[in-house]
């Protein structure tokens, strides 16, 4: 259903607010260069800092920007509570984006029977294709193979972004799903990697400063042009590590400012990366062509 490179947008603030005006502008910048498909709300979007007015207003800047341009909108709904998950849900359906992507609930560490339930039940709740969002390091929860095969048989559930950084997970995945229910890499230096082992795509960090070089190497991978893919990939692959010497969305943030397209401001308790982080972020855009 969702395939190639799709961003896992960051927000922009602007004085300690939602800077709209200029993620719309990021939004279509991103549609511009070639991006597969939008994901306002997510991780990289710092949504547990947004309020709830916040998060809903992301999502409708994103699909009414996207709107009649063909790029799908997957709008992160995740909660740690399954009643306001399913209340953004909702939020997502009626405003006309083509998808939902659900994180695993975080902090209270729900058993695999837990997740199970969870997901179910927003997909039960809401009529639209559900995408889960299995995010280890962050959540401190993993979703296995296992429940993932299970909830691909629930109606509405139609793939996985995988953070998981397991290499196995989409081929077990695939043998017991088969190529209807698609597979997404949540994890920039192995994601070429992930398509060689079933996977379908990758909701990327790194298309946030590189939108048109990571579409340039998911569609030489699609006509099987291996070589001009790993070559990409190989360009690509020190920035996609300078991104997450600290933590997640910090370096973006800053490449996005060097880009002249976001600004970097965050908001606490995230704060800006330190200099050698920036100096490494820096080089990496150079190395990858992105700034001279």
């Amino acid at each position: 259903m969702f395939s190639g490179s799709l961003v896992a947008l960051i927000t922009p603030f602007k004085g300690g607010k939602v800077d709209e005006k200029g993620f719309e502008n990021f939004v279509k910048w991103q549609i511009e260069e070639g991006t597969d498909g939008l994901v306002p709300c997510g991780t990289t979007g710092e949504s547990p800092t947004l309020d709830y007015d916040e998060h809903k207003r992301v999502i409708d800047i994103c699909v009414q920007t996207a709107k009649g341009t063909g790029v799908p909108v997957i709008a992160g709904t995740g909660s740690n509570s399954t009643a306001e998950a399913i209340e953004l849900t909702k939020h997502a359906k009626k405003v006309g984006a083509e998808a939902a992507m659900l994180v695993v609930p975080y902090y209270n560490k729900p058993t695999q029977e837990g997740l199970y339930q969870h997901f179910k039940a927003v997909a039960e709740a809401v009529d639209i294709p559900i995408v889960l969002y299995n995010v280890p390091p962050r959540t401190g929860g993993d979703m296995q193979v296992d429940t993932v095969i299970r909830l691909s048989k629930v109606k509405g559930i139609v793939g996985i972004k995988d953070a998981s950084y397991d290499m196995a997970r989409p081929t077990l995945t695939r043998i017991k799903t088969g190529k209807a229910f698609c597979q997404l890499s949540g994890e920039d230096a192995s994601a070429l990697g992930f398509l060689v082992q079933s996977g379908d795509g990758c909701i990327s960090v790194t298309a946030n400063v590189a939108p048109r070089l990571l579409g340039q190497m998911h569609d030489a991978w699609k006509a099987r042009q291996i070589e001009k893919a790993i070559e990409i990939n190989e360009r690509l692959m020190p920035l996609h590590k300078a991104l997450f010497v600290e933590t997640s969305p910090g370096p973006v943030k800053y490449g996005t400012e060097l880009l002249g397209k976001a600004s970097a401001e965050m908001r606490l308790p995230l704060v800006e990366p330190g200099e050698s982080t920036k100096k490494q972020v820096r080089e990496a855009m150079v190395f990858a062509g992105l700034l001279n």
